[in-house]
Formats: structure tokens, C-alpha cells, sequence
């Protein structure tokens, strides 16, 4: 997995020793704006999204790109979804996916050169996604709950984005960010965490704290289409991207297998009533997904055999499309 110490990379594990057996996960560290009065103005051509199409955080920014209209006004660039001795690659072996991958605006080989060519002494995790400018050759953010805010308002009143929808309703804001941060505690970084651990107590602590946040998110669901307002918003996209990878990765390679996401009637409608919209299938390649947890993380799954199934009838592989 590995770091940057000071403009070096470092093959290193997540460090849970000091921590004893528990998963931390790092602050992002680039947290600037796109804002029409700052340094970082919405204009179309001048922003570059990084991704990995295995990872939920960057797959969150990616949906809401398609959400907005963005795709013209901000490309992109994917990596492989083999992470090893040099973390995040632009190549690796083909897969039976039909997205593209590589760094189309520099060619480099891995991401850690991105980071180290904006900050030379760079520490700290090399992660997706990252929002680059490429006119200042800075990276503007690389906090996926930042980017997801910057893209549903961002570049409004700009003509460059659909502005018929707002993810992060004023009237709704309190609700939404409630429902975020039972979400991004107990399920988002959840799987993690119970994944991630490394001694039998926390693990059982973590994985209960998973699936009683799975009940209380089932039993909001009865009666309603979303989470919030019973209309579609950021809350929604942040849950989703971890439960499309839930019965797929999580339930069995992350040890979250006390019961399948199909075994949960609401949170099953949900996905599949997700995934049904516009431009979701288009960001959604259970290749790169399952490729990357099992043949990256060696240290829990040391054969790196990548499972045939499950079997997903809602999931149309074909339908993947990068632009």
C-alpha cells in the first residue's frame, strides 16, 4: 500500500501496532476550492480528475461528475486496480474491463509521482481521488467529500454544469449531514475498519458497529426511496458506493459476512434503484473492484486469487464507460 516520507516512497503497510489492532485512516491533506473569487475559478478544460474505479471514495466523485454534466468540462485519468510495492499504478495487466487506463496528461507510472511533482517533500498517504489544476500544476483537493460538494455547486452559474439538481439542498443540510456521519463512521469506514484490524476484539467490535448501522439505514428506508427528504442527495451517492461493493468485496474478503446485503430487503432495493440512474453504470466496473481487493491487499488475502462471483443480475458489466 505504502507512503510518502518526505518526497520518498515508502512500500508500508497500514501501521494498526500503535493502535492495537485498530485502523486509522489519514486526513486528506489538499483542501483548497473552486470557488469564481479564489485562485481556483470554474472554467472548463482546466481541471483533471484522478480515480481508481475499485475505490468508493473516488467512484462518489465520479458519480456526481455524471450527476452534474460535468464529463466535458472535467476529464479524467484512471488508474489500474493493482496496487503494490508503489501504491497506485497507471498500468498493469488487461483485464476483462473496457476501461481505459493511464495518466493522459503526463504518462507518468504511478501516483506518487503526481503528488511529488506539486509537493517534492510530500508525507502522508498517496490516495484517489485528486482533483488537479492543471493550469498551476497544483492539486486543488483530494478530500472525496470536498470534491463531491465542489462539483454539485462549483461551476453553477457557469453554463458548464446541470444545475437542475441540488445534492445538498439548504433546507436539508442538517438531515444530510446526520445521516453522513453514521455513514461515514460506521459504514464507509467501517468496512475498514473491521477489515483492517488486526486483533479479534476490535474486529467483533467493528463489524457489529457495521451491521447495526446496516439496520438502522434498512429500517429509515422502509417506506422511502432515499435517505433524506425521500429525494435524491449527496447522502445517498455516499452510501451507495460502498454498498455496490458490499456482497462483491466487503462480505467476504473484509471479514463483514454476519449477513449479505441481500439479505437486506430495503438496502437491496436501494442499490439496484441507484444504479438505475442515469450514469451510475457508467462509473460502476466490478473488474477493477474485485481485482484490486483481492490481488492488492496481500497481507489479507495472500494467494491474490480474485473470486468468480457473486452473482449480481442487476449488474451489467457492459454498460462501463469512462470519458
Amino acid at each position: 500500500m505504502g507512503l510518502l516520507v518526505e518526497g520518498t516512497w515508502e512500500d508500508r503497510w497500514y501501521d494498526t501496532k500503535a493502535s492495537e489492532g485498530r485502523f486509522i485512516r489519514e486526513e486528506s491533506q489538499f483542501r483548497q476550492q473552486i470557488q469564481a473569487d479564489g485562485p481556483f475559478k470554474p472554467e472548463a478544460g482546466r481541471y483533471h480528475l484522478y480515480v481508481s474505479l475499485a475505490c468508493p471514495w473516488a467512484h462518489r466523485t465520479m458519480i456526481m461528475r455524471a450527476f452534474k454534466g460535468l464529463q466535458d468540462a472535467i476529464d479524467l485519468s484512471v488508474v489500474h486496480p493493482d496496487m503494490l510495492s508503489q501504491g497506485w499504478q497507471f498500468f498493469g495487466p488487461t483485464l476483462d474491463s473496457s476501461a481505459p487506463v493511464g495518466d493522459d496528461l503526463a504518462n507518468r507510472q504511478y501516483l506518487h509521482q503526481l503528488y511529488t511533482s506539486v509537493q517534492a517533500n510530500y508525507s502522508g498517504r498517496v490516495t484517489v481521488p485528486v482533483l488537479f489544476d492543471r493550469q498551476t500544476g497544483q492539486i486543488v483537493n483530494n478530500e472525496s467529500s470536498e470534491i463531491l460538494r465542489i462539483f454539485n455547486q462549483g461551476f453553477d452559474g457557469t453554463g458548464l454544469a446541470n444545475e437542475q439538481h441540488d445534492y445538498y439542498p439548504e433546507p436539508l443540510r442538517q438531515a444530510i449531514d446526520e445521516v453522513n456521519e453514521l455513514v461515514y463512521h460506521q459504514v464507509n469506514n467501517g468496512v475498514y475498519k473491521a477489515g483492517f484490524a488486526t486483533s479479534q476484539q476490535v474486529y467483533e467490535q467493528e463489524v457489529q458497529s457495521l451491521f447495526a448501522a446496516l439496520d438502522q439505514l434498512e429500517q429509515r428506508l422502509t417506506g422511502q426511496e432515499w435517505l433524506v427528504g425521500n429525494q435524491l442527495t449527496e447522502a445517498d451517492i455516499r452510501l451507495f458506493t460502498t454498498l455496490v461493493r458490499f456482497d462483491a468485496v466487503y462480505h467476504g474478503h473484509f471479514k463483514c459476512n454476519w449477513r449479505t446485503l441481500a439479505s437486506y430487503a430495503n438496502l437491496q432495493s436501494f442499490v439496484e434503484r441507484f444504479y438505475a440512474l442515469p450514469g451510475v453504470a457508467a462509473t460502476t466496473d466490478m473488474v477493477h473492484i474485485k481485482r484490486h481487493y483481492y490481488f492488492s491487499h496481500q497481507q489479507i488475502n495472500g494467494s491474490q486469487v480474485v473470486p468468480w462471483g457473486p452473482q449480481l443480475p442487476w449488474y451489467q458489466q457492459s454498460l462501463v464507460q469512462i470519458a
